[in-house]
């Protein structure tokens, strides 16, 4: 078994344990906060932890409608132009905490009078020490390069933040979250079936929209460096915009299809992709019946053992991601691929 998988499979654990801790660092912010509103939120991170950005942007204006940019890094690494950060909070997020560039924009903001805040698995990181309010994740040791557990607790320690920064988060749904996973874990055996069909898959294009659509980045990054499959991901508006040119007969199109505000405009794509023929697979749960016909194929996320729930739309990216990460790891597997070790990658990758 890869290390991959078992990482996938710890996510419960290391969710549970992020959130028991994570509570008391967002009420010390939040107490902050509330003394100090911020009039801009600058998020900045690379590769996977960049993905979770992307949700923390949508979920950090969703919730507090406090504009959000993302960083970038080149702007100050490269071009040497540090921008005006005053009442800003300057968030950075990296599995390692040692990612040089994101480490320098911190470093450059908390000089300037920004509030540092920064997302890290490793106490004793760089990052840890740069910012001025850590918020450390509980994945423990993350061996595989291909980033799962490390992504997951991200997202939970974003909720943690829109909450401190009084965010309409609540604290009781966070709560449910490590139980929805365990829920989907289940699924396993059935998604290990399901990749035999996508054996000789070589190209795809991942689909998302709102608080789901860097899940899409998400999966297409895993598609990419554990099983060598170009993807192109996109959300459902940008897909319509010219890149569903390339879909045709028996492409292979991965759908995250919550109920809530996106589904219209994922429904849309949807019909449109079944008039194309389209291989499509669909991410969805029970709460959205009406996915089921317009999906050729569907993994369904199941209710919650412990309470007998879905989650709200505001609470799937989580348990929505688990799936896409089982496909990838069992996909390399029947690949004869090392999702542990993916060609021409490192754990830590510094750049400028």
């Amino acid at each position: 078994m890869s290390k991959m998988l078992q990482e996938i499979r710890d996510q419960p654990e290391a969710l549970t344990q992020t959130l028991d801790d994570g509570v008391g660092s967002a009420a010390e912010l939040r107490a902050h906060f509330e003394k100090r509103r911020p009039r801009l939120i600058v998020l900045v991170a690379r590769g996977t932890s960049d993905n979770a950005a992307q949700f923390g942007r949508y979920l950090i204006e969703i919730t507090t409608r406090i504009p959000v940019s993302l960083a970038a890094p080149s702007v100050l690494t490269l071009y040497g132009c540090p921008v005006d950060l005053h009442d800003v909070v300057v968030i950075g997020i990296s599995q390692s905490g040692e990612s040089t560039d994101t480490n320098a924009v911190l470093e450059d903001s908390r000089r300037r009078g920004a509030v540092t805040v920064g997302i890290t698995n490793d106490p004793a990181s760089a990052m840890a020490d740069v910012v001025e309010f850590p918020v450390l994740i509980h994945a423990g040791a993350e061996r595989s390069v291909a980033a799962t557990k490390t992504y997951t607790c991200q997202l939970l320690a974003l909720y943690l933040i829109a909450y401190a920064l009084g965010g309409a988060i609540e604290l009781a749904h966070l709560r449910k979250i490590p139980d929805w996973v365990r829920g989907v874990l289940t699924l396993e055996e059935d998604i290990e079936a399901l990749v035999e069909r996508y054996f000789f898959m070589s190209r795809a294009v991942t689909v998302g929209r709102g608080l789901n659509y860097a899940n899409a980045l998400e999966f297409g990054l895993k598609l990419m460096e554990t099983c060598y499959v170009v993807a192109e991901r996109f959300s459902a508006a940008d897909l319509m915009h010219g890149p569903i040119a390339l879909v045709e007969r028996a492409f292979p199109v991965f759908v995250f299809a919550p109920a809530g505000v996106t589904w219209p405009s994922i429904a849309g794509v949807l019909d449109r992709l079944q008039e194309l023929k389209a291989e499509t697979l669909v991410i969805t749960d029970p709460r959205n019946a009406s996915a089921r016909e317009k999906a050729a194929r569907l993994i369904e996320i199941p209710e919650s053992p412990g309470t007998g729930a879905t989650p709200e739309d505001l609470y799937t990216p989580i348990p929505y991601i688990i799936p896409a990460q089982l496909f990838a790891s069992h996909l390399a597997a029947l690949k004869g691929l090392n999702p542990d070790l993916p060609r021409t990658l490192q754990k830590i990758t510094r750049t400028l």
